[in-house]
């Protein structure tokens, strides 16, 4: 099991959400969330480049000091990351049982306290605008051994930044690096102690933080602005690592949740279960994606789930009607999320290089499961722009593919680092947010 990248997200992981059918003001030359400001993975237009290396189309690369695999995200001339930074600071003395046993067992849990930071960097040249850490904190739980305790995608509306530490607290930033408020939702108890994953979302005036774990799990919507509770609902789930969806229907914003016992969707207003839907796996982590009133939801932890829900008429318990308009039961993703882009849908089986490619209206394959030669454990979402598709392993080697029904590969381009989070593309830029080093991939 390779969990906690989520954010990657999976990785996690974050998230201003639009509908992809209306995009934000001046959301084409930004990348405000890990999934793109349509939510889909794709950018409205720009031009990176279709390849590089560490020595041709390397506009600059920076190190971020510690780890972590939250996904940049850019606005205007910044861009944002989130990462754990390790101190000197160690653990207590360790406590004897009767057994003479120490009291810490955990392999996975840090021996150090953690610096929590958020950077922001100049786009142009990579130099650290300006460095806050939000908390110092020694972890209270372990996290997976693929993951970090920095998985959450900062989110911006281009005049706050949030950072999203899961346990160690919710920060909101102004664009200058001055903490305007913070809340802090408990301590999260995750499943073996795989760690956390899910970003918030961000729409309006509210911010969305899904807070699935073994303990009491709910779902709340806090003011942007000030932080204030505007609701707060219970869950009926252990934990998942899926960051909520914000998509408008009808005059009315959506929250939409994946999950393992039940798919379900909140109204934004108040936080009102508007429908609900069974059909995932175990472990739900891919965010859902959305166009044309329809949502595509994803899991693939011991078993393949993809179903495509219509919102026009989707009320109350819809597992098994009408409103599920397609499902198909093969090589689903685990980690990383779908890329909704024209009329396909992208995704990868598992962790796995292999790619199927399906049709969004009526989830007809048009190619896969097609293995993709040279890439090896993906746990990064594919992003697209342009006529291309960017799929990034974590083998250091991002493939490029010609977006369409045809399965046809550009090239591929490796870089001496580990990709697990999100690529960002906001206009002729890319950026790869590596386990080191920071990457702004643009034309030389």
């Amino acid at each position: 099991a390779m969990i906690q990248i989520f954010l990657v997200g999976l990785c996690l992981l974050p998230l201003a959400t639009w509908a992809a059918d209306k995009p934000a003001d001046s959301a084409a030359p930004n990348w405000p969330q890990w999934r793109g400001p349509l939510g889909t993975g794709v950018a409205p237009y720009g031009n990176p480049p279709a390849t590089w290396s560490e020595t041709e189309n390397i506009r600059w690369k920076v190190t971020i000091p510690g780890q972590g695999h939250a996904s940049p995200i850019v606005w205007g001339d910044r861009v944002f990351v989130l990462t754990a930074i390790q101190t000197d600071q160690t653990l207590p003395p360790q406590e004897e049982s009767e057994e003479g046993k120490a009291a810490w067992l955990d392999p996975k849990m840090p021996g150090y306290a953690y610096k929590f930071d958020i950077l922001a960097l100049d786009r142009q040249s990579g130099a650290v605008v300006w460095q806050r850490t939000a908390r110092t904190e020694l972890p209270h739980e372990g996290t997976h051994q693929d993951g970090s305790w920095a998985p959450a995608s900062p989110v911006t509306d281009g005049e706050r930044v949030y950072a999203h530490f899961g346990s160690r607290g919710l920060y909101c930033y102004d664009m200058e690096g001055e903490l305007l408020w913070s809340t802090d939702l408990g301590d999260m108890t995750t499943r073996l102690t795989f760690g956390e994953g899910t970003s918030p979302a961000l729409h309006g005036d509210a911010i969305v933080i899904n807070w699935d774990h073994q303990g009491e799990s709910f779902i709340v919507a806090l003011d942007k602005r000030t932080g204030k509770v505007q609701w707060r609902v219970a869950r009926d789930e252990q934990t998942s690592w899926g960051t909520p969806l914000i998509v408008e229907h009808a005059g009315r914003a959506q929250v939409i949740v994946n999950a393992t016992n039940r798919i379900v969707s909140y109204n934004l207003a108040d936080g009102a279960v508007i429908w609900e839907c069974g059909g995932m796996t175990a472990n739900a982590i891919p965010t859902p994606v959305s166009a044309g009133g329809i949502i595509y939801i994803t899991s693939g932890f011991r078993g393949n789930a993809l179903l495509a829900i219509r919102l026009q008429g989707a009320e109350g318990n819809i597992t098994g009607t009408e409103s599920v308009v397609w499902s198909y039961d093969r090589d689903t993703p685990y980690v990383p999320s779908p890329l909704l882009y024209n009329d396909m849908l992208y995704f990868l089986k598992s962790n796995d290089g292999i790619l199927s490619g399906l049709d969004v209206k009526t989830g007809a394959k048009h190619f896969g499961p097609q293995r993709l030669e040279g890439i090896e454990g993906i746990y990064a979402s594919p992003v697209g722009v342009g006529d291309r598709v960017y799929i990034t392993g974590r083998n250091g080697t991002t493939l490029v593919l010609k977006q369409g029904a045809q399965f046809e590969v550009l090239g591929g381009n490796a870089l001496d680092d580990s990709f697990s989070a999100s690529p960002a593309i906001a206009g002729d830029e890319l950026f790869l947010r590596g386990e080191k080093v920071l990457y702004c991939i643009a034309q030389d």
